[in-house]
């Protein structure tokens, strides 16, 4: 069983279902919960050691109309949530890029969205939830009981224990639709003026920025939830087959990004809000374009004060290599501070771009953007990650120490014994 980036690892791990949160835990020396295989790297692989699958974990447990407030299983989907909960009214608080990961998932890697600048990180909004010790202890973590816990579990990437439930305060919304406003962009002077218009403004921001551009150019598309009845999404098609190359190269990618730049744009638009959200959701199983040797994303967070001058390098480092990605996504971060001891977000730029795996050219080129990051006081997101140099997590992280205290000891994972040795 492999990560979204279908990289390969070895040896494989064994899978452990759970379909009931009283059932016993594996007596094995190593496990690790597994959702619904979303993250890209190692961070989900536990290799020779036990993977909980914990999609069994399946349950509605509790829902206050007139709060928002949800209490359910970890192994139910966003995509669930959604499908039930929209047509009433209501949103999640914070969404990443795919809809299909699970709740225990979104809270182990303390997800991000198009709205941190208002709303910060999907743990700000987590009230509680249930932790399952390798010890046989069950433990409840709120802000008020086992604090700690709490902290080192949101963003905790899997490892103080199995998450059984959470609570989540969801967001009143009018409906299924979104106002958008599009604004192309030619430079990134005119990316960060027009993001910063758009937060005062928006409460969803995010811009696809062309990689492969000598001057970077990209689209940035600013929403807020609107009244109105959209037309629902159509039928998703799939990729069926892993082709044995990668279909993302550098002549596929200039010609999709300049037609992608130039493509018919609506000023303002109303759309239903699950394309603006979720658009790789659109081709199921896209992963698998990237071939049989799959692909890496590297994605990175840099500090305000100098998000300008670090995308600005990041970017020529990528555009000199001749590699990049088709859905490269440009955002800021707001001030916003995550309850999380390992949470991702800081105040600044994000990038994100995934890459075929190339080899050592790829990890070449990895190596370089490292520096720029590490320059510039940021971090990479575990999430996302099959690769990070310890040195470079734990200097992006400073309370990785703290953090280790509250590892259950039965329970680990490759990129936890990669950054941590």
């Amino acid at each position: 069983m492999g990560s979204w980036g279908n990289l390969p690892y070895d040896p494989p791990s064994r899978r452990h279902r759970l379909f009931d949160r009283a059932a016993a835990l594996p007596s094995g020396d190593s496990m690790l919960a597994w959702g619904n295989g979303r993250s890209y790297g190692d961070v989900c692989i536990n290799s020779g050691g036990e993977l909980l699958q914990t999609r069994g974990l399946d349950r509605y447990l509790a829902f206050d109309e007139t709060t928002g407030v949800l209490r359910a299983e970890a192994g139910v989907l966003l995509d669930d949530i959604l499908r039930i909960f929209l047509p009433r009214g209501w949103f999640l608080p914070v969404t990443p890029g795919t809809r299909f990961v699970t709740l225990g998932g979104a809270l182990a890697n303390d997800v991000h969205g198009k709205n941190h600048h208002v709303a910060g990180t999907f743990g700000c909004h987590v009230t509680r939830f249930e932790l399952l010790r390798s010890d046989g202890s069950w433990r409840e973590c709120s802000p008020g009981e086992n604090a700690e816990l709490y902290a080192a579990t949101i963003g905790g990437l899997g490892l103080t224990g199995l998450v059984t439930w959470i609570e989540l305060q969801l967001r009143r919304v009018p409906g299924p639709a979104i106002a958008v406003e599009n604004h192309r962009f030619h430079g990134l002077d005119e990316f960060f003026a027009l993001n910063a218009e758009a937060e005062r403004t928006h409460e969803h921001v995010v811009a696809w920025i062309d990689c492969l551009a000598a001057t970077p150019r990209g689209i940035l598309m600013a929403g807020n939830h609107a009244d109105g009845a959209p037309p629902a999404p159509t039928f998703s098609p799939t990729v069926p087959v892993t082709p044995p190359f990668s279909l993302i190269n550098r002549a596929s990618l200039a010609a999709f990004n300049a037609a992608y730049f130039r493509r018919p744009l609506a000023r303002r638009e109303t759309m239903h809000c699950l394309p603006y959200f979720y658009p790789l959701d659109n081709l199921l199983h896209w992963n698998r374009i990237y071939g049989r040797r799959g692909f890496y994303q590297y994605q990175c967070a840099v500090p305000k004060g100098v998000e300008h001058e670090a995308t600005a390098a990041l970017l020529d480092a990528i555009r000199r290599s001749g590699q990049g990605s088709f859905l490269a996504v440009l955002k800021t971060f707001g001030e916003a501070s995550s309850p999380g001891m390992l949470s991702y977000p800081l105040p600044g730029a994000n990038l994100a771009l995934d890459f075929p795996n190339g080899g050592e050219a790829t990890l070449a080129l990895f190596e370089r953007l490292d520096a720029i990051v590490r320059d510039a006081g940021g971090r990479l997101y575990p999430a996302k990650d099959a690769r990070m140099p310890g040195a470079l997590f734990r200097a992006g992280y400073p309370r990785w120490q703290e953090f280790s205290q509250h590892v259950d000891p039965k329970f680990s994972s490759n990129f936890w014994r990669r950054v941590s040795a």
